[in-house]
């Protein structure tokens, strides 16, 4: 894809004096455009040059999101599904820019993360032992009370 010329390609968003048009994590590819024009030009572009490659684009996988009304969209007389948000890299992007359901979402699992420590930790006056071997040490989560001398 780096071939393509999609790095030099002048559609896309500029942010911080870079121009961005596309994200690239494993076989997925997020492309971005200020325009509905350039982004068709940017996904036939794609498409073609990954034809070259014998790489077909998945037009059933291929949804379009954008912040505004978007005229119908087909590629190869099948239509684009336009959603109003998606996952990208485990965040939920949504097209009016509302970021609380992934705020709420973190917070969730934040408190998670710490319900699970008070498994761990029964109460404050349990003593804990550390064993010690080698380089390494582990606590074993003995306490102190199961350990006979």
């Amino acid at each position: 894809m780096h071939k393509d010329g999609l790095d030099e390609y002048k559609a896309g968003i500029n942010i911080a004096g870079r121009n961005i048009n596309n994200l690239r994590h494993a076989e997925d590819t997020t492309l971005m455009a200020e325009s509905e024009e350039e982004l068709k030009d940017l996904l036939m572009r794609v498409k073609e040059e990954s034809a070259k490659a014998a790489l077909l684009l998945n037009v059933k996988k291929t949804k379009i999101m954008a912040n505004s009304n978007l005229s119908s969209w087909q590629i190869d007389g099948e239509d684009v599904e336009e959603v109003t948000d998606f996952i990208f890299l485990g965040s939920k992007i949504s097209s009016d820019g509302d970021c609380s359901h992934e705020i709420k979402r973190r917070l969730l699992l934040g408190r998670k993360a710490m319900a699970s420590f008070d498994k761990l930790i029964k109460t404050k006056n349990q003593r804990y032992y550390t064993i010690s071997k080698g380089p390494h040490s582990k606590n074993y989560g003995i306490p102190s009370s199961n350990i006979q001398m």
